[in-house]
């Protein structure tokens, strides 16, 4: 899949959860789950587009973690959504899995960059990681592109 496609898929679940919220009951625990589970699925996709466009890689880790919280908020309000039986929707079943999915592709996309970034970032400064910790090692110099240095003998 790529970002395209996936800038679609969320936009798609984010659609899917307002239509799902209109059938929300109209008291104070219906608006109040409706906001909070809207906002948090629309989150999913304007992070998301914003993500990828990140002005670093840094940048784009940052804003995929706020991605992957709110995928996984949206989760967390369609189960309780599910468990305190405000809709009863065969739908409900259908857009937890997309949320269960969508957190598992972002926490995927997070654990790559941050591996990407870690070696990107030990290989710049010459970092080894050793017992868990960073460790800053000597470059290895070629003895000839040392000024003045000459092989003995010569």
């Amino acid at each position: 899949m790529n970002k395209f496609e996936l800038q679609q898929r969320t936009k798609k679940f984010h659609v899917e959860i307002i239509k799902l919220c209109e059938n929300f009951p109209k008291n104070a625990a219906g608006f109040e789950t409706a906001k909070q589970l809207i906002r948090s699925a629309g989150s999913v996709g304007a992070n998301y587009r914003a993500a990828c466009r990140g002005k670093s890689k840094a940048d784009f880790i940052y804003k995929i973690e706020i991605v992957l919280e709110e995928a996984d908020e949206s989760l967390y309000w369609l189960e309780v959504s599910q468990e305190a039986e405000l809709i009863k929707s065969s739908n409900t079943e259908v857009l937890i899995k997309e949320a269960n999915e969508l957190v598992s592709i972002f926490n995927a996309a997070d654990i790559t960059a941050k591996k990407t970034e870690t070696k990107l970032i030990s290989k710049s400064l010459n970092l080894k990681i050793r017992n868990n910790s960073y460790v800053f090692t000597k470059k290895k110099q070629n003895p000839s592109s040392i000024t003045g240095y000459k092989k003995y003998g010569q």
